[in-house]
């Protein structure tokens, strides 16, 4: 067994602290702490109110609509686990179990997938109202829309599952801990690796190719979109780039200091961790600000129901579709009789 790893039971010595642990409270547990409470305290009625507001004011849901409901459900999950790591931060110490201490950490882990892949069909279906207006009209119905839900729920399920296995609570001076353990070097790669490829390089590379293409087709068009949907779901991709973007990095660190036996770039990726964890922990609370930014033309005219008018206008309906096909359309055909008559 590698030094530094933990096997699942075993106990360390009184003296062993691994490196992302430290013995009181300390500048970076209240940086933690301060980081989730905000959260807590905006994300959770935020979230609520996105659910309420879709659920109850909104009868027409279109799929964009359904897939902002569920991206609220994701992060109202992992808030509510908010306090008990809180806890463990102010304290030092794990009282909730081992059960407690997988489970927190899997719904983490679960509501970072669910929300990634729900901006990744956020992307896709922008990507299909613009390629195949007409077309995609059957995938993008609310039937389709549901299997697709169910489709992204269960994925996510099935890529959470790393997270628990490596989490376990132990005991380090006197006080029980929940943290990482990893019985080889191995497993700390492929856990890493494992989040950084499926949580960020491929759903980031199936946005930006979306969106590039999304661009150049219009521009091609000479047809400007004002769509809501666009603007809105390129703030929520791109703020949850940013949130995210420092907990990849540490994962890239980590496998990169266990590849090359960097004793630095380990220490530093572990040190690291919690707070960027706690950092990333805030997306899941920014997303109702970016509707507020986003529907504040609504706030005096419809007031507490002003996500709702916001949300109505959420998706292309079957006239915008057709627009953008007819524009679309126009152009192939002068771009051939253009190629007709050059050829004549």
């Amino acid at each position: 067994m590698s030094e530094g790893y933990l096997v699942p039971g075993q106990l360390p010595s009184v003296n062993a602290t691994p490196t992302n642990f430290t013995k009181g409270p300390g500048t970076g547990s209240s940086l933690g702490i301060a980081i989730l409470s905000l959260a807590f305290a905006i994300g959770f009625p935020g979230n609520a109110f996105v659910i309420w507001t879709v659920l109850a004011c909104i009868k027409k849901r279109t799929v964009a609509c359904i897939l902002i409901l569920h991206l609220a459900i994701a992060d109202i999950f992992v808030i509510l686990t908010a306090p008990v790591f809180i806890h463990f931060l102010a304290t030092r110490s794990w009282a909730f179990g081992n059960v407690i201490c997988k489970l927190c950490h899997y719904i983490s882990c679960l509501s970072m997938y669910a929300s990634i892949l729900l901006i990744t069909s956020m992307s896709i279906d922008r990507f299909l109202a613009v390629s195949k207006p007409l077309a995609s009209s059957a995938i993008r119905a609310k039937s389709g829309a549901s299997n697709m839900i169910f489709a992204i729920w269960l994925l996510a399920c099935l890529l959470a599952i790393p997270m628990p296995l490596y989490r376990e609570v132990i005991t380090i001076t006197n006080k029980m801990v929940c943290i990482p353990f990893h019985s080889s070097t191995g497993h700390v790669i492929f856990q890493y690796l494992f989040e950084f490829i499926t949580g960020f390089v491929f759903p980031f590379s199936v946005i930006i190719s979306c969106y590039v293409y999304i661009g150049l087709r219009l521009r091609t068009a000479k047809f400007q979109t004002k769509q809501r949907t666009s603007h809105l779901v390129i703030m929520i991709v791109v703020t949850f780039a940013l949130f995210w973007l420092p907990y990849q990095v540490v994962n890239v660190m980590q496998v990169s200091g266990e590849l090359f036996s960097s004793e630095k770039l380990i220490r530093a990726a572990k040190g690291a961790r919690p707070n960027v964890t706690a950092f990333a922990f805030f997306s899941s609370s920014v997303n109702p600000i970016l509707y507020v930014f986003a529907g504040g033309n609504f706030i005096k005219t419809a007031g507490a129901e002003f996500m709702a008018k916001l949300f109505e206008g959420v998706g292309y309906d079957s006239n915008n579709s057709r627009k953008v096909s007819h524009m679309l359309q126009q152009k192939i055909q002068g771009e051939l009789v253009e190629l007709d008559i050059v050829s004549k």
